[in-house]
């Protein structure tokens, strides 16, 4: 297995190193413009492999030539958010970014599954599937998982619960119009609904949509890195070891939802295949409402993202 990592900042660089750790590539190669990041992040890591055991080999480099027949190739690479920036902001310098570097990993590794993680995440997926003309079995973003994640985290920061027993979805856009599903959420089995105040349900789903947001007013000079890496990662095992899991993904979607053509987050099952099925929700009338409000939101995003490389 050989795992190509585009962008050697905190997200790339933190997702070589978890899996590395994880031993689920026998090579790992992290790609980055600027010469020495990546081979001297690459050797640090490739250094920490006898304290933790793994025989994973780790390389920097700074063209595609050496990521040639990679496996998986996951996209992390363009500007990261600063405080008062929305997802959408990075539209204009990231789309450029996204749709070269999907271009150059493509003519090197035509037969990847492309894990896309650069923001604004569903557009930057739809430009990929555009650029390299994969299935869309093939090309999908994580955000799902990462979104989830912090609804999750918030749960249990509520309720004080094991996270471990937490299982929640969202769906839409990975952004502030994404669409929480407290009636498709439980803890060991029990809804929600039945643990927490519909109040505080509100408050938290805001939290979630927010929480990307959230993190960058602390960090003030950059954006979130170890939740989404760690995302990454557990979508990449379940491709590994074809584990089949139901993983909330930015999907091409074709029908499903009553959609077409659009990116959008929905639960899928990832193995060996890559995306091998989409979960239809029967949703009711108020999360159909939110999910096309989301939905709306990203097929303008994709317009003028298209219109950006076009010009």
């Amino acid at each position: 297995m050989k795992i190509t990592v585009i962008g050697g900042g905190n997200v790339g660089a933190t997702t070589a190193q978890l899996l590395a750790n994880a031993e689920l590539a026998n090579e790992v190669f992290i790609v980055d413009i600027v010469e020495g990041i990546p081979q001297g992040k690459a050797l640090d890591m490739y250094e920490s492999m006898p304290v933790n055991e793994s025989d994973t080999k780790i390389f920097g480099v700074n063209d595609y030539a050496a990521t040639k027949d990679s496996d998986i190739v996951v996209i992390t690479a363009g500007l990261a958010r600063k405080p008062g920036m929305s997802r959408d902001d990075l539209l204009k310098i990231n789309a450029s970014i996204v749709t070269s570097c999907a271009k150059s990993a493509f003519e090197y590794s035509p037969n990847a599954y492309y894990i896309i993680v650069s923001n604004p995440l569903d557009v930057m997926t739809y430009l990929a599937l555009k650029e390299t003309g994969l299935p869309k079995e093939k090309v999908f973003g994580m955000a799902g998982i990462l979104d989830t994640a912090r609804y999750r985290s918030f749960i249990s920061m509520e309720i004080g619960c094991s996270m471990q027993d937490i299982q929640g979805l969202i769906l839409g856009g990975h952004g502030d119009t994404m669409v929480p599903l407290p009636r498709f959420t439980t803890v060991a089995g029990i809804p929600i609904i039945d643990l927490i105040p519909k109040e505080r349900m509100d408050a938290i789903c805001k939290r979630a949509a927010g929480g990307g947001g959230e993190i960058v007013k602390h960090l003030k000079t950059g954006s979130a890195y170890y939740a989404p890496a760690s995302a990454v990662v557990q979508m990449i095992e379940s491709i590994v070891k074809d584990q089949k899991r139901i993983l909330p993904c930015s999907v091409l979607l074709d029908g499903e939802y009553g959609y077409n053509d659009i990116v959008v987050g929905v639960p899928a099952m990832l193995g060996k295949n890559g995306i091998e099925k989409v979960m239809v929700l029967d949703l009711n009338d108020e999360e159909k409402a939110m999910l096309k409000t989301s939905c709306d939101h990203v097929t303008e995003t994709i317009k003028e993202a298209i219109e950006i490389i076009k010009g």
